[in-house]
């Protein structure tokens, strides 16, 4: 028998195998009922509006964006479409994009600097300032409309004169005018948890001030690399333009922010000095939810998501965890945030137990032909949504439910991730 020919044969019997292999586990994906039960709980809360949760009156773009494809799912094009646009309404001059806008009636006293917009007269909007992910994450979230409804004409309806076209790049203007580094050729922002919004340095925490400390982080880089991507794939005429800008990002953020040695991200780049004691070692912090994030940006290799992934496994198992939405390993110590919800660590984005990123995870295993551990992992998660009835904010150490029992950005990446499963599920038992 010539080589060749055992060659062929050994190619089909291995690939046989694989497929014999992830049948019995594609057949439980397809059989599990509460799959299907958690989607339809996620339908329905996502049809009652588009907040981000019970305890939010405003819409917030960074969660709109986490629930888009859900939200087509359930409602007309035209209503998804004015909501998403009315963010426009609020851009500013220098392209920069509000966190959220509110009727004016559920405007909350003394915790924004409100803005208005005369096109918009019934609503307020706000912007936490110590974050850098509000214009990546509505060039996203356009993004995601556009790829599913096929209305590309939207991107030249003109909101105040000038076309939303325009207005993305001038969103992405803002960023690489306003929050670029030159030194490490990546944004910054204000120290925060790994994606919180949430700054050490006072008690609220949400605006930048005097008592700043500016750092480079993984996930408004990832963030933008996303955005990047999906800017150049709406308007291909902006490649020539934008696509070295977005290879750059991508090389810098391996350069500077990936800690070869490590296999992990380091937490901060400070641009002048750290908010925390020169002798704690923040470098010893695995952040999950960026880490989540640079692999959905395609900055990971195969091996380095597994390697990931095993850290994360790792980690929730040390601390006694329930899932892979763990936000960091280690939390800050106690003390090291003003904000009373993130002062004891191991509470909300200081190390709480997130499905909203958790589920992103789960998305990217099974993106990147990890099917078999993303139906694994992604159970603790399915579970606790019927056990406890609701798309809680986030959970303690403990598994207790916490924040917003009706959390759409919860609801929205779960359901994204329990349809690409089936999707996966359904391919292999063809």
């Amino acid at each position: 028998m010539s080589k060749f020919l055992v060659g062929i044969i050994f190619l089909f019997i291995s690939c046989n195998s694989v497929l014999i292999g992830d049948k019995p586990v594609a057949k439980e994906v397809l059989e599990n009922k509460n799959l299907d039960l958690v989607k339809n709980k996620a339908k329905k809360l996502i049809k009652e509006g588009f907040s981000a949760g019970d305890g939010y009156a405003e819409i917030w773009i960074r969660d709109f964006n986490t629930f888009m494809e859900l939200a087509l799912d359930v409602n007309d094009n035209k209503t998804i479409r004015e909501k998403l646009l009315v963010f426009f309404d609020f851009q500013g001059k220098d392209g920069n994009i509000v966190d959220a806008y509110v009727p004016k009636q559920s405007m909350m006293a003394n915790a924004y600097d409100y803005i208005f917009s005369e096109t918009q007269p019934q609503f307020a909007a706000h912007k936490n300032t110590v974050e850098t992910d509000q214009e990546s994450s509505l060039i996203q979230a356009l993004y995601k409309y556009v790829e599913k409804t096929g209305e590309k004409d939207l991107l030249d309806i003109e909101v105040a004169g000038i076309e939303i076209s325009r207005r993305l790049e001038m969103a992405l203007e803002f960023l690489f005018k306003n929050r670029f580094n030159k030194k490490y050729g990546l944004i910054y922002g204000a120290t925060t948890a790994d994606w919180g919004d949430v700054q050490p340095e006072t008690e609220w925490g949400v605006f930048v001030d005097e008592n700043t400390h500016f750092a480079i982080d993984i996930y408004d880089n990832a963030m933008l690399v996303i955005a990047l991507g999906n800017y150049i794939e709406m308007i291909p005429e902006a490649s020539e333009k934008w696509t070295p800008v977005l290879e750059l990002l991508q090389l810098n953020i391996r350069k500077h922010l990936w800690d070869v040695e490590a296999n992990k991200f380091h937490p901060h780049i400070y641009i002048d000095s750290s908010p925390f004691p020169e002798d704690f070692n923040e470098d010893a912090i695995f952040y999950h939810g960026g880490t989540a994030v640079a692999i959905e940006a395609g900055l990971l290799s195969k091996e380095e998501i597994e390697l990931s992934l095993n850290r994360m496994v790792e980690n929730v198992k040390t601390i006694g965890g329930a899932t892979i939405g763990l936000t960091m390993y280690p939390a800050y110590p106690e003390g090291f945030f003003k904000n009373p919800i993130l002062t004891v660590p191991y509470t909300y984005q200081n190390g709480g137990d997130w499905t909203w990123f958790g589920g992103r995870m789960i998305q990217q295993l099974v993106e990147n032909g990890f099917e078999k551990e993303a139906y694994k992992y992604l159970l603790p998660f399915i579970d606790r949504v019927i056990e406890n009835d609701g798309f809680y904010e986030w959970y303690s150490i403990q598994n207790q439910p916490m924040g917003s029992s009706s959390y759409r950005g919860s609801a929205g990446v779960l359901y994204k991730a329990i349809l690409e499963l089936e999707e996966w599920a359904r391919s292999v038992n063809q």
